[in-house]
């Protein structure tokens, strides 16, 4: 094997989503390529920093080349790190695209490449139908888990509930095997919202604070479900010896899951929803900014408005003590690249260094940026099927 292919396998044994995660979870810079005796011609896809920034196969590029490689049920693949010299003409983020790709496969538009089973074989009936509309949201799946944290292990059978909304505690599990479903109730009855699978957490930063908290959503057991009860008083004391900015950031981020939450649930039962954008606002980031910038709000509101082809969608509102900009160290699928954010006439930020996160954030247990990159693409799953939700209203 070449020295520089540091990842590799084939597509029936770990998924291109699972390859996208994996990749990004590990903050990836290099080349993915892809062959299959069923294509004529092999997908090549560009990452850098764990995100897709261009791709080929044939005469396809850019996103169309990805969605086409979402077809792909057989072949081999192998990761080159290395450095890309190739320009970026994909600004969806990885989880955008996963969800998309997914989505499109459930609706028939995207060929599936592979053998063909015979009659009787499995997946004979799934691949003479196109477009299962199977209704379930594609699986999020995290980094391996660190078994050093995990304290002991509970088992759910499927359909078991693990977690009721409105609940507490304040118990962390990681999933070692098998996926949930994360729901939450609405007047017009229960909505999912997530399909966590392995390495995801169940549980978020509330649960450090050393006081049970309230549980935001229901989850339920997909099939039979191994857990890992995380130690999460070594997370708490962790989080105690950070500073104040970088806990206004953790409790920050799990305050846009929440919104941003709320928000799809909005779309879903077709309210216009209290997000809306007031009229009076001036733009602070534009979508597609460059600009490293980081601040924090000490007065006002900002608003976070993505777009989808339908135009833009107000997302969330953020209020005092909220930060927003560039993140050196993750991507929710927000602003800068994907979100702008507009503020109060009567709003009043104080700049934050990204330098300085970065550098706390690199002293972090490798379960704590787990828990992190959870949360965040855990809103960037969401804020997806926000942005879906409204399109299709």
């Amino acid at each position: 094997m070449d020295k520089k292919v540091v990842f590799a396998g084939a597509l029936s044994f770990i998924s291109l989503p699972d390859i996208f995660q994996t990749l990004g979870s590990n903050n990836s810079t290099g080349r993915l390529q892809i062959t299959s005796q069923h294509a004529p011609n092999p997908g090549v896809v560009y990452f850098d920093k764990g995100e897709p920034i261009n791709a080929t196969m044939g005469n396809t590029n850019g996103l169309d080349a990805i969605y086409a490689l979402f077809g792909w049920s057989e072949g081999r693949f192998e990761f080159f790190e290395e450095k890309i010299k190739i320009g970026r003409v994909i600004n969806n983020s990885r989880m955008q695209i996963i969800l998309d790709a997914l989505r499109m496969l459930d609706d028939g538009l995207i060929e599936k490449i592979g053998p063909t089973p015979l009659p009787g074989e499995p997946g004979a009936q799934a691949a003479q139908t196109k477009g299962g509309k199977s209704g379930a949201l594609p699986a999020i799946k995290g980094p391996l888990v660190d078994y050093v944290y995990v304290i002991s292990e509970d088992s759910f059978f499927d359909g078991g509930r693990i977690v009721k909304e409105g609940g507490h505690g304040r118990w962390i599990w990681v999933i070692l095997e098998g996926m949930v479903d994360v729901t939450r109730d609405t007047s017009d009855g229960t909505m999912a919202v997530a399909r966590l699978g392995e390495g995801c957490f169940i549980g978020g930063f509330a649960a450090l604070l050393r006081k049970e908290a309230v549980r935001t959503a229901t989850v339920t057991a997909v099939g039979d479900v191994q857990l890992g009860v995380v130690d999460a008083d070594v997370l708490s004391r962790q989080y105690s010896g950070l500073t104040p900015d970088f806990k206004k950031f953790l409790i920050s981020l799990d305050g846009r899951l929440r919104r941003i939450t709320d928000r799809a649930l909005e779309l879903q039962m077709k309210k216009s929803g209290k997000d809306a954008v007031p009229a009076e606002t001036k733009p602070i980031i534009k979508r597609g900014s460059s600009k490293e910038e980081l601040f924090t709000i000490t007065e006002g509101e900002t608003y976070v408005v993505g777009q989808t082809p339908k135009g833009d969608i107000p997302l969330l509102t953020l209020k005092k003590n909220d930060i927003f900009g560039y993140l050196p160290f993750m991507d929710i699928g927000h602003e800068p690249r994907f979100a702008s954010i507009l503020a109060s006439k009567d709003v009043q930020v104080s700049k934050l260094d990204p330098e300085t996160l970065q550098k706390e954030y690199d002293q972090l247990s490798g379960t704590f940026k787990n828990l992190i990159y959870n949360v965040g693409s855990c809103i960037s799953a969401t804020t997806g099927l926000a942005c879906h939700l409204r399109d299709v209203k």
